[in-house]
């Protein structure tokens, strides 16, 4: 069974460094201070949820489904991971954001098409 690495410190949540790397092949091993990715740190529903996202390719209504949730609650959870990621979401682009959300739900544009329009 595969563990996963942990982000975060299990007594105090602070962030973990990872300081040794080891290769599966020859054994060669690496020592120092290596940063994990962005999404080590993020809980892990939050980690689920972005997976669900992705496979659902940004469609809302099967993430609604896949999920038992309602698009509210989907909207909640992105915001939270973006939050989360380290940037910020402002009540404008709340607003906007629901707009092309609506879209996307309704089947109005794509998924790449709401990624570009986010950006």
């Amino acid at each position: 069974m595969k563990k996963s690495v942990i982000g975060k410190c299990p007594i105090c949540e602070s962030e973990l460094l990872v300081t040794k790397l080891k290769c599966t092949n020859c054994n060669t091993e690496i020592s120092g201070e290596f940063q994990l990715s962005k999404f080590n740190y993020l809980s892990k529903e939050h980690q689920y949820f972005i997976e669900v996202f992705i496979k659902n390719r940004g469609n809302i209504k099967q993430i609604e489904k896949e999920l038992g949730i309602s698009y509210p609650t989907v909207k909640r959870n992105l915001d939270e991971v973006i939050i989360s990621l380290g940037y910020e979401v402002s009540e404008e682009d709340k607003m906007r954001k629901e707009e092309i959300f609506k879209k996307l739900e309704k089947g109005e544009i794509t998924a790449l098409e709401a990624a570009k329009l986010i950006k």
